[in-house]
């Protein structure tokens, strides 16, 4: 069986550029704009087909050097072809964070945006990490997404993903088992309370400030979220359906947002938070 474009899209994760507007990009400049003086280098984990660090190269011509850590070998391609006008003052390096690797310098700054939760439960190693990366008087940047969560641990976009499970025949109260059973671990899990992942930041930083905001997500149709959930999620959740059934999963993802969007003005909201954060040192 030929795999569909949004099959193909969410095994390589292509296509972020165009998804990331709908979200994450806000991130991104919200993030740059608390970056102040003139840092010479500065890291980015996660940092994807490397948008965050091209805008701060834009900003900050102080920057000697840029460096990337991502774990898909398709964004960096991405990433590496969007920067190649930076040369050595761009250094991309194919990691997992979960597993961070040395590096010879240590940052100024330090920026995440919207990854910490992929990292759950080990956040411990990578902000250990950080806290010794990052040189006197760094700053540590971090946007993290706090969804609420329901009775069976779900929220944010397992929402979504449910109404699309339903749709395509589960009983809606055996879709938590369905998770559990697929090993697939909610999101809303994933994203710790604020409360709580303050208390896990605090072992390793001060926390100077936090701002928080309204994430709203919304889109002009059906195949714009489809293609915004593959470019961003992956098959993460599409491993929850048999193969043969994924393109019809990531169909039915896309009518879910697109029926949120007509029935609410918007297809998700969710608080968002950006951390300021020193080492304890």
């Amino acid at each position: 069986m030929t795999a569909s474009t949004t099959e193909i899209q969410a095994r390589t994760l292509a296509g972020y550029a165009h998804a990331s507007a709908l979200r994450q990009i806000h991130d991104r400049d919200w993030v740059l704009d608390r970056v102040t003086g003139a840092p010479e280098v500065l890291l980015d984990l996660g940092s994807g087909i490397g948008q965050l660090l091209h805008e701060a190269l834009e900003r900050h011509p102080s920057l000697r050097l840029a460096v990337g850590l991502e774990r898909s070998e398709h964004r960096i391609a991405e990433a590496a072809e969007r920067l190649r006008p930076y040369g050595e003052r761009v250094r991309l390096v194919h990691a997992d964070l979960t597993a961070p690797p040395e590096l010879p310098e240590r940052a100024g700054v330090v920026t995440m945006t919207s990854v910490l939760h992929w990292l759950y439960p080990a956040e411990e190693t990578v902000l250990q990490w950080i806290s010794e990366r990052l040189s006197p008087g760094g700053v540590f940047l971090l946007t993290t997404y706090h969804p609420e969560r329901d009775a069976d641990g779900l929220g944010g976009e397992d929402e979504i993903v449910r109404d699309a499970l339903v749709a395509l025949g589960t009983e809606r109260a055996s879709v938590a088992p369905v998770f559990s059973d697929g090993e697939v671990l909610p999101i809303a899990v994933r994203t710790r309370p604020a409360d709580e992942l303050g208390a896990l930041l605090e072992r390793f930083f001060h926390i100077e400030s936090y701002r928080e905001r309204e994430a709203v997500v919304t889109v002009e149709d059906e195949s714009q979220y489809e293609h915004f959930h593959a470019a961003t999620f992956g098959d993460y959740y599409a491993r929850l359906v048999d193969p043969g059934q994924r393109a019809a999963f990531f169909r039915a993802v896309g009518e879910s947002a697109w029926r949120r969007q007509r029935e609410r003005g918007r297809v998700s909201s969710m608080p968002v938070r950006l951390w300021q954060l020193t080492p304890r040192r």
